[in-house]
């Protein structure tokens, strides 16, 4: 499976962006994936993660303002991003979660600023 995100791009604080993580192969035996991001000179961090059924868990810093989704039979991953804050900018990935065993794809910038 590679995987791909796009969707990123220059917000203003406030702003609403989509990300979406499209997967070479099929991900509807990937139980649990899940969106990443790293920040320049920070270490990758865990954001979101969904499991096949539907269930999701959410980092403290985007609760209540990012959802995750899955569609199994576009092999697609997505990323709801609201209420956008300077602090949520960096490069936002995806990979199965915990373990992060798939390649990693480039995954897509986002930009909050004003």
């Amino acid at each position: 499976v590679q995987l791909q995100a796009s969707g990123g791009g220059l917000v203003q604080p406030g702003g609403s962006l989509r990300l979406s993580c499209a997967a070479s192969g099929s991900i509807f035996s990937i139980n649990v994936m899940g969106w990443y991001r790293q920040a320049p000179g920070k270490e990758r961090e865990w954001v979101a993660s969904i499991i096949s059924g539907g269930t999701t868990e959410y980092a403290d810093f985007v609760k209540g303002r990012f959802t995750i989704s899955r569609d199994n039979a576009k092999n697609t991953l997505y990323l709801q991003m609201n209420s956008l804050k300077p602090e949520d900018t960096a490069v936002y990935l995806c990979n199965d979660f915990p373990f992060m065993t798939l390649p990693w794809g480039q995954g897509t910038q986002v930009t909050v600023s004003s």
